[in-house]
């Protein structure tokens, strides 16, 4: 983040000699760690269009754009929405693996889970700092997330009935959001950008971690092939709809690709995501649960059949099978934990204050 910021006022008779401010600052080297920030106190549509297209061509040139930069407030929306709700995706996604913990089927697999969880709240932390960047509250963004304001990822929403969903999970969901996160890692909003280059060097341990239990499996007993093939074909699908709608179908993706938050379409993306996973399966003697799956020799893509959006759109509104319960129990976590925010508080402000424990 630029950690020096120019702060001034412009109403319609300034706008020119702001421009004209703007001009000279750029001239010089050490602006490009200095954010601009203007505040609007009465420019006319036209300079605010004129704003817009300076914006626009930062954005054309690859420019990040911090969070004391000037920004249309459809991006910044924008970017509240989708920041926000990967937040939110990677606090709600500990409650299925969370419930596995004590049954892990061994030391080690309990070690790994626990380190996992506690990675998802790492990741959700920084996103929440992210979002915060843009001018929106922490208890804001969770009042959102409780009232059903805000989304999560609709996979969560299913529930994890055997320890072989676990490594499905890391398998599936984590390898999902490996080819998701690796194109934001170039996102034009700078913080946004930063919080998913760390995530991204973590999220690759946890899909390798979820496909070495999927394997095992795979190799294991009878029992253990049939419920390594039954997670998978339960999850395949859902794995799929986490790229969210088509793009012709979805309502941000024109504005996501024009201010480059995205860099791939969701079709794109989950083209990627079958491609590589459809050989993971192969290699590990699993079967893909889809019988138009058909390799395209002309494309050099995996054909695959239709997802079931009504299913989709049904889990988004809030009528999954696990929705009620995964918001119910983030209330209640967030209740029983208030003493842990108002101590982390109170030392917070000792040390800002300087007193001694």
């Amino acid at each position: 983040m630029k950690s020096k910021a120019i702060v001034t006022l412009a109403d319609s008779n300034y706008f020119e000699l702001l421009l004209e401010l703007i001009a000279s600052i750029k001239k010089h080297k050490e602006s490009e760690s200095v954010s601009i920030c203007i505040l609007d106190a009465g420019l006319s549509e036209e300079q605010i269009k004129n704003l817009e297209e300076q914006f626009e061509e930062r954005i054309a040139r690859d420019e990040k754009i911090e969070p004391k930069d000037w920004m249309p407030e459809k991006y910044r929306q924008t970017h509240i929405r989708q920041i926000s709700q990967h937040a939110h995706s990677e606090i709600v996604g500990m409650l299925p693996e969370g419930n596995w913990i004590t049954r892990a089927p061994s030391l080690r697999a309990k070690m790994v889970l626990i380190a996992k969880v506690q990675d998802e709240a790492g990741h959700g932390l920084y996103l929440y700092s992210a979002t915060e960047t843009l001018g929106i509250t922490r208890s804001e963004l969770i009042e959102q997330l409780q009232t059903g304001k805000a989304k999560y990822s609709s996979i969560f929403n299913y529930p994890t009935l055997s320890w072989a969903d676990i490594g499905v999970i890391g398998w599936l969901v984590d390898g999902a959001a490996i080819v998701n996160q690796q194109s934001l890692r170039k996102t034009s909003y700078g913080p946004y950008s930063r919080a998913m280059i760390r995530i991204c060097k973590e999220e690759s341990f946890h899909h390798r971690q979820g496909y070495e239990i999927i394997s095992k499996m795979a190799n294991g007993t009878t029992e253990q092939q049939e419920m390594a093939q039954d997670a998978l074909n339960r999850w395949w699908w859902p794995s799929l709809m986490m790229f969210g709608p088509h793009d012709s179908d979805s309502a941000h993706t024109s504005n996501a690709m024009k201010w480059k938050i995205k860099r791939e379409s969701n079709d794109k993306l989950r083209q990627l995501f079958v491609d590589r996973t459809v050989k993971q399966a192969d290699l590990i003697g699993l079967s893909i649960p889809d019988s138009d799956l058909n390799w395209n020799a002309e494309t050099k893509h995996y054909e695959f059949g239709e997802i079931n959006w009504d299913e989709f759109w049904k889990v988004i509104n809030g009528n999954g099978f696990c929705n009620k319960e995964r918001i119910k129990n983030h209330i209640n976590a967030h209740i029983e934990g208030e003493w842990v925010r108002e101590a982390a508080i109170a030392y917070a402000n000792k040390n800002k204050n300087g007193i001694k424990a």
